[in-house]
Order: C-alpha cells, then sequence, then structure tokens
C-alpha cells in the first residue's frame, strides 16, 4: 500500500483521558458515558469520535460513487449512530448504522445502489467489514 496520509492522535487515561491530535484540530477531554459507568462529562467518547469520521468517510465515499453515476446527490447527509454492546462471554463489541439521507436522488433503487457501491469503496466500511454489524439506511423525505 503507498501511503497517502497518517493522521497521529494520542489519548492519555483511557476513556476518562485527554485525546490530542499531532497537528492540533482535536485537543479535548474524554468522558465515559453514564450508561457505560461513568460520568457522563463534557467530554467526548470513543464512540463519538468514531461516528464522526466513519460518517464524513462514508460521505465523501458517496461523492465519489455519485460522480460516477453522473448522480446529484443534493444537500445530503450521513449520521452514524455507533453502538458498544456486550456478548453473552462479557466482551465488547460495536455496531454501526449508516442513515444516509440523498435528497436530490428520487429513485429509490438509484439511492440503494449509490449506498452499497459507497460501502464497498468506503474506507472504514472496508476496515469494518466481516468485524462489525453495519447497518445502510437510506432516508427519504415524508
Amino acid at each position: 500500500m503507498e501511503t497517502l496520509y497518517t493522521a497521529k492522535a494520542t489519548a492519555t487515561g483511557g476513556r476518562k483521558g485527554h485525546v490530542k491530535t499531532e497537528d492540533g484540530p482535536i485537543d479535548m477531554p474524554l468522558s465515559m458515558p453514564k450508561a457505560l459507568g461513568g460520568d457522563g462529562g463534557d467530554g467526548v467518547n470513543p464512540e463519538q469520535l468514531f461516528g464522526s469520521a466513519y460518517s464524513a468517510c462514508f460521505g465523501s465515499a458517496l461523492s465519489l460513487v455519485a460522480e460516477k453515476h453522473k448522480a446529484d446527490l443534493g444537500d445530503f447527509s450521513v449520521t452514524a449512530h455507533i453502538s458498544i454492546g456486550k456478548e453473552e462471554d462479557g466482551s465488547l463489541l460495536l455496531s454501526a448504522v449508516l442513515d444516509s439521507y440523498l435528497p436530490g436522488v428520487d429513485d429509490i433503487e438509484t439511492a440503494e445502489t449509490l449506498v452499497n457501491e459507497a460501502h464497498e469503496v468506503c474506507p472504514f466500511s472496508r476496515a469494518t467489514r466481516d468485524n462489525i454489524d453495519v447497518t445502510l439506511n437510506v432516508l427519504r423525505d415524508e
């Protein structure tokens, strides 16, 4: 693999600590959600960071695929729902739901094709494939 870019982030203190990127845009406290036994403080948590990154990356993949298909996505968005759960043996596991809102695409079949193809090319989708459950949804205006 030819490396095109490397991001470097350091977390200190685990889920109750601090995270900072080497180049500075991310420099914030971490907090443990109450649902996981934490204080639910004002800091971010790993699931929020992962969801932010995954939704942004998936959105870029959608743009790439839409360009290939000459489709106009309109003012689109991707919302990632990242869940952490416990398996029967007590181990923790992530799951993801990606809600893609594509107001520029009228045809549901075309929207589903774009989302499915984006899932094939998105680096985050590729990294999670066969590792966590990922559900893809196309949102429509009512």
